[in-house]
């Protein structure tokens, strides 16, 4: 992704963001709540366009990204992210093989289907931010 005329200091990864982008706003609320009292910084997204923006601005070491949404849908969102920097995990309230399979495809770390529990998602994103052995 093409960085911004910002400095080198705003495109510094911040160790505890999290992007969490969902066109439902109930659903981002409730993430937040979530991400928040597990001492995580949370910044949203309501779409794939604003999202976009958001990473020219910020870098989250993990996005939370749903894959329905109206305009760019979720899986075309993580084609054009840069996975060098985050983690990426989408979210569907459609148990689909071939989703997945795409999702993953473009880059996504980990998928979960609607509904599911704080804990889960809160187990995998500490998993996705533990180094690599």
């Amino acid at each position: 992704m093409k960085r911004s005329g910002k400095s080198d200091a705003a495109a510094q990864p911040r160790p505890r963001l999290v992007l969490v982008v969902d066109d439902d706003e109930m659903i981002r609320r409730l993430l937040r709540i979530v991400l928040e009292a597990d001492e995580f910084e949370v910044v949203e997204a309501p779409d794939g366009d604003a999202a976009l923006a958001v990473l020219e601005d910020l870098m989250p070491t993990v996005i939370v990204l749903d894959v329905m949404m109206p305009g760019l849908d979720g899986v075309e969102v993580c084609r054009r992210i840069d996975h060098r920097s985050a983690k990426v995990v989408m979210l569907t309230a459609r148990d689909d093989p071939e989703l997945e399979r795409a999702a993953l495809g473009a880059g996504a770390d980990a998928f979960l289907t609607k509904p599911f529990s704080a804990v889960e998602l809160l187990d995998l994103v500490e998993r996705l931010l533990e180094p690599a052995r």
